[in-house]
Order: structure tokens, then sequence, then C-alpha cells
């Protein structure tokens, strides 16, 4: 198993590889107020990805610490309810009162 998960390793890097050398050419890329990038066509789609990798796993973090924050919330309160069960509750003074009468 672990040589067949090489073998697809070395394929998709040989086939990447051939990707980037197919598309050497110079790309331009025209921001605001006249700026211009010149890049290998390679990087620009390298960029592209690592900038929307990036922002992928931003979200999904916030997402996460977001969960984290609700589950620590919710556990509090379980070991409260928890806790309150746990303690005999105090006889009612009115119940205390008629007993000893």
């Amino acid at each position: 198993m672990r040589a067949l998960m090489w073998f697809f390793r070395l394929l998709l890097f040989f086939l990447l590889f051939g990707f980037a050398v197919k598309n050497d050419h110079l790309a331009n890329l025209y921001f605001f107020f006249g700026w211009q990038w010149q890049l290998p066509l390679v990087f620009v789609i390298l960029l592209s990805f690592a900038a929307g990798a990036l922002i992928g796993v931003t979200a999904t973090f916030a997402s996460l610490l977001r969960k984290h924050r609700e589950i620590r919330r919710l556990r509090r309160q379980v070991e409260r309810l928890e806790r309150d069960r746990a303690e005999p509750a105090a006889p009612a003074p009115d119940a205390v009162n008629a007993e000893t009468l």
C-alpha cells in the first residue's frame, strides 16, 4: 500500500512539474493605480491557490474557535447542573415547623 501511495505521489509531482514547465511564459498582473507585475504563469496559479487555501483555513479556524467556545460554555452549564443536583436541597421552613409541632 505504501508503494502505491509513493507511486501516486511521484505521478502527481511529475504531472505538476510538467505543467509548470509548459506554462513558464510571463503573465501580466494589472493592479490599481497603474501598478503592474510580471510573473511566470505557474507562479500566478500557485499564489492564487495559496491565497485561496489561506482564506479557507482562516474561515475554518474561526468556525472551529466558535464551536470550542460553545462546547466550553455547555460543559460549564452541565457541571453547574450536576453540582446543583448533587447538593441536597434544604428543607422548606414550613416543613420544619410542621414536623416539630
